[in-house]
């Protein structure tokens, strides 16, 4: 196969119990409720050289059909709160990067920018912010609004808040705080500077009151890909969580989102495409088989049902027959982009519901591996040759067991192609990933004025 100049970039997803929809039924799975849990998740892909741990986030407990919800672990309810746990994480890990979910639909910026360059300076430049909006009906209840908001303007507003976190970061300077004991000067005002933003969704005078992060600025990841979504990334992120279920998907959405960079004034290398891959690996393509069929073997219809009801936004499918084919799914203000994939999916191989969820209830919607290392190493490989990741964020199946298979099978098989890293070579998230720390932005920024 061609070789490129970088190898691959690795995350570790680190979804509760594991990514599969009935993980938390498998004996060999962890409660994944205490802090210890994650300690060990976390070192677990720390000495496997992982650039990141990575933590999804819901403000909402998804509980319209509660009989199903209470048979599936991915219900809304998280055992922490992200930022906090990863806090937490940053004082028994010393290099992998930390990255957590915060959804601009449902967040002040103000507060949201203190709470990553916090974890920047706790982690020493570890800190990564994954920017997401959100189409939870149950989250807009919680926060005041009786709907969601319209997709076109979750993304306006997606726009304008990243535009005012990535410039509270740079209202000071990074020698701002002289702390100048003999002359009594803590810090010098010509270096420090009001944001004063008025936009249409945020009013924000500034300036933020933490130090410029250590990285300068917390990485910033996103996960859409849909139409605005792409855009938005093209604009702002340094990496995106995508989810793509074929070679040929995975090349084109890499084309199209690393081809819109110019028009911002960046190049490829300044974005980082990360899809999610579900693997499942044994020594042997049948022990593999045999560990997947055990985890499908606890799934039951309704909580498939009710998943595709969450993750294409369509309330209906929770009543419909599990034998229905499917042609067509309303349209919705939900996510667009995960529901574009599963009609695709149903229609590309001719599926009804029950295939449909047995299908993506490990990956829901991501690209889904069963194999052995050699198996799941080639199959890495062709993608990140042909231009279609930079890199993958790993979806273990169940924890512990679906990570350490991960770390102790399919690591090494990469190293021996040369395709990972046997060491960190840097201590910031931003090195791990490739990205240069950006320059301060002054732009319009007004001074504070010395008082």
């Amino acid at each position: 196969m061609p070789r490129r100049d970088r190898q691959m970039s690795l995350g570790a997803f680190l979804l509760y119990t594991g990514h599969h929809v009935a993980a938390w039924r498998h004996p060999g799975a962890s409660d994944s409720t205490r802090f210890q849990d994650f300690a060990q998740f976390a070192r677990i892909a720390e000495e496997a050289k992982f650039d990141a741990v990575f933590l999804a986030d819901g403000v909402s407990a998804r509980i319209t059909d509660a009989a199903a919800a209470s048979r599936k672990a991915h219900s809304g309810f998280y055992p922490f709160e992200p930022v906090t746990l990863l806090s937490a994480l940053s004082a028994v890990t010393s290099r992998i990067g930390l990255v957590a979910t915060a959804s601009t639909s449902f967040s002040d910026p103000y507060n949201l920018a203190r709470q990553f360059a916090s974890l920047d300076h706790l982690s020493d430049g570890r800190a990564g912010w994954n920017l997401v909006t959100s189409a939870d009906q149950g989250a807009a209840f919680n926060f005041s609004r009786d709907a969601i908001i319209a997709h076109a303007d979750r993304y306006r507003r997606a726009e304008e808040f990243v535009d005012v976190v990535t410039g509270l970061w740079d209202t000071t300077d990074d020698d701002a705080f002289s702390r100048d004991r003999e002359n009594g000067i803590y810090f010098d005002p010509g270096k420090v500077r009001a944001l004063d933003h008025r936009g249409t969704f945020f009013q924000v005078r500034g300036p933020l009151n933490i130090p410029r992060p250590p990285q300068g600025r917390p990485v910033v990841i996103q996960a859409g890909s849909s139409e605005p979504g792409k855009e938005l990334a093209a604009r702002t992120a340094e990496a995106v969580f995508t989810a793509q279920q074929t070679l040929a998907g995975s090349v084109a959405f890499y084309s199209d989102l690393k081809g819109r960079l110019s028009k911002y004034g960046r190049s490829a290398d300044d974005l980082k495409i990360l899809p999610g891959v579900f693997p499942v690996v044994g020594k042997t393509r049948q022990e593999a088989s045999d560990k997947f069929e055990q985890l499908q073997s606890l799934l039951e219809p309704s909580v498939g049902l009710d998943m595709l009801a969450d993750l294409a936004g369509v309330e209906d499918i929770r009543t419909m027959s599990v034998d229905l084919l499917i042609s067509d799914l309303p349209e919705t203000e939900g996510g667009k982009s995960r529901r574009a994939l599963f009609l695709e999916l149903a229609a590309r191989e001719n599926l009804t519901l029950r295939q449909l969820y047995e299908r993506v209830a490990g990956a829901r919607g991501h690209w889904q591996i069963v194999g052995s290392a050699e198996d799941i190493a080639d199959e890495l490989e062709e993608r990140f040759v042909n231009h279609g990741a930079d890199g993958f964020n790993i979806m273990s199946p169940a924890l512990p067991w679906g990570l350490s298979d991960f770390v102790e099978l399919v690591v090494p098989e990469l190293r021996r192609r040369g395709l990972f890293r046997q060491e960190y070579q840097g201590h910031t998230l931003r090195d791990h990933l490739g990205l240069s720390r950006p320059d301060l932005l002054r732009g319009a920024l007004p001074k504070v004025a010395a008082e």
